[in-house]
């Protein structure tokens, strides 16, 4: 199975594709929404999924940023189903529970339980298992790695 991840925003969006056998990040990157909107657009396999973070409403106000992501989020579901994938949407509550056992958990303790459950980061000379991460592609693995484990529960 292929499976591409996504953790969405208004302008750039972040992606991994992964290995769902060993969760190897096999390509990482962030990408205009114009650009992985394009990607999204081409056949995929029968038993491909992409993953893509979901926005939930907390109470609390938001702004514009926010309603134009979940117009992307729609634009990347719409695409990836037209052209064959399956589509499963991940919320941020389930990430957090998932890798740090916590709704408290924060960005830091995300990238930190992945860490501690797959490897270091490495440098350019000993290249570790999150290599060329940066921001938001530790929150696309998240989704990936939330995805196959849930999907392993099931």
């Amino acid at each position: 199975m292929r499976l591409i991840s996504i953790d969405p925003a208004n302008i750039e969006s972040a992606y991994c594709v992964i290995d769902t056998e060993t969760y190897k990040p096999l390509e990482v990157g962030k990408l205009p929404n114009k650009e992985l909107l394009y990607i999204l657009q081409q056949p995929f396999a029968k038993d491909a999924v992409v993953a893509i973070e979901m926005i939930a409403s907390y109470g609390m106000a938001v702004g514009k940023e926010v309603f134009e992501t979940c117009l992307w989020i729609g634009r990347f579901v719409q695409a990836a189903e037209t052209a064959g994938a399956k589509v499963e949407l991940i919320y941020r509550k389930d990430v957090k529970m998932n890798l740090c056992g916590s709704m408290r958990a924060k960005d830091t303790n995300i990238r930190q339980a992945l860490i501690d459950r797959f490897g270091d980061v490495g440098t350019k000379n000993n290249q570790g298992y999150f290599y060329g991460f940066k921001a938001d592609i530790w929150a696309a693995f998240a989704v990936g790695v939330t995805y196959l484990d849930m999907k392993g529960r099931g």
